[in-house]
């Protein structure tokens, strides 16, 4: 979305940069993020689900996963070649530096979350047993390297990669808890147009370059 403005009478319009991301980079960044968190609720409840329930769970966590890793690389490539609309004027220089530190975090724990998980899956002992479906259809593979070690070393890096899967769900949902609370505070305390900028429909308020303002009322006839 850009909008035009005109600099004086006889000079050509000059657009503005876009407020909002883009429609791709909007429906990337929702999926993805609800995938991670149907996927993190899959991983913390798996145990207490009846036996029955608990290899579907796993597959379909492991399925979601590499899914969300596929997706996040898409998202990558879509940032690289339509850069982020810019920040809301009324950020002060460290309220930028704390964004763009924050938003690198969150993409790198979003690469990380899935590979660890991979890489944690092909150091099972029983993989074997267990083929690897995306979804119970496609094949997929394991990280070959990693399901050739000797049983002892592959048991221990089993568990060091289960424990960085884990710690790194951890911090994410950290970070994803300021992003948030982040998010809000600039939207209605500092009263920036923050949450259009992602969201994925905009119609109560019109948007302004680094703010948002409500629609104006039409005064009813006769007063």
């Amino acid at each position: 979305m850009s909008q035009i403005v005109t600099r004086s009478a006889g000079t050509l319009p000059v657009p503005l940069p876009p407020i909002r991301y883009t429609r791709t980079a909007i429906v990337l960044h929702w999926l993805i993020a609800a995938l991670i968190a149907v996927n993190v609720l899959l991983g913390l409840t798996a145990d207490a689900l009846p036996d029955v329930w608990i290899r579907p769970a796993i597959d379909l966590h492991k399925s979601f996963g590499l899914t969300v890793l596929g997706l996040a690389l898409v998202r990558i490539l879509w940032r690289l070649s339509h850069p982020a609309p810019p920040l809301p004027n009324g950020y002060r220089r460290v309220e930028r530096v704390g964004a763009h530190v924050a938003h690198a975090l969150l993409y790198g724990l979003i690469l990380l979350l899935p590979i660890s998980g991979w890489l944690h899956d092909s150091a099972f002992k029983d993989a074997a047993a267990h083929p690897l479906r995306l979804f119970w259809i496609i094949p997929w593979f394991r990280i070959a390297a990693i399901q050739g070690l000797p049983s002892a070393p592959k048991e221990a890096l089993h568990s060091l990669l289960f424990a960085l899967h884990v710690w790194s769900v951890y911090v994410l949902c950290v970070l994803v808890a300021l992003h948030i609370v982040g998010a809000l505070k600039h939207q209605f305390i500092d009263r920036h147009a923050e949450l259009q900028r992602m969201a994925l429909v905009v119609r109560s308020r019109r948007l302004i370059p680094g703010r948002w303002v409500k629609r104006p009322t039409k005064s009813k006839a006769g007063g």
